[in-house]
């Protein structure tokens, strides 16, 4: 099945948190929508595991709610009080029936992850579509303490060389999924280009 975006329906800023059901049903990332439990209970009467792309707070705000509600597995690669399994570069991660590589992209956070997989890649923050600054590929904010534009552009080539050219979604931590189905571009071509602008070193919004 394809996954689902449980947190469409916020009201308040939030990341993508996305269900995907399949032989391990996954929920990469919680969010911060109120309510997110009941939306997944919709769709799913169990949830197998919960894997974070980081922990930022508006990918986990919601988090021990999911937990306290379904019970699954917490999967993350920063330590967190409730996590079962610690991801590195490298591991292999059943999302929902895809198998995924997890690939350590830090830059955007130090914990960060994206999750591989032959026809679905899931980004989180580090490289998105759409975001209000650019609209067809775009690079997660390096302006904030802790954060590096150099790690960010060094983990973008590390994703774009173990990202297999079969690979037809992405789903971003915001802005929409692209689908190449639906699109002009590859997603190789829209993480390419993603890249290429973060390599400018220019800021990407007008107040950094």
């Amino acid at each position: 099945m394809e996954p689902i975006t449980v947190t469409a329906d916020a009201e308040a800023f939030t990341c993508n948190a996305y269900l995907v059901p399949g032989e391990a049903t996954t929920l990469v990332d919680a969010g911060t929508m109120p309510g997110v439990t009941d939306v997944i209970a919709e769709h799913v009467d169990e949830l197998d595991r919960v894997v974070l792309t980081h922990q930022h707070h508006d990918h986990v705000g919601e988090l021990d709610a999911v937990l306290d509600r379904f019970e699954p597995r917490l999967l993350a690669a920063a330590d967190h009080p409730r996590r079962d399994v610690a991801i590195r570069d490298g591991d292999e991660v059943l999302v929902g029936s895809e198998p995924c590589t997890v690939v350590e992209t830090p830059g955007h956070a130090d914990d960060h992850v994206s999750l591989v997989g032959e026809e679905r890649v899931y980004t989180g923050d580090a490289v998105v579509y759409n975001d209000g600054a650019f609209e067809d590929g775009s690079f997660g904010r390096t302006d904030m303490a802790g954060q590096s534009r150099e790690r960010l552009i060094e983990s973008l080539h590390a994703l774009l060389d173990r990202l297999p050219d079969s690979v037809e979604a992405m789903y971003p931590g915001h802005g929409d999924p692209y689908r190449a189905s639906e699109g002009s571009d590859t997603v190789r071509e829209v993480i390419e280009r993603a890249t290429e602008r973060a390599e400018r070193r220019e800021p990407k919004y007008p107040d950094e």
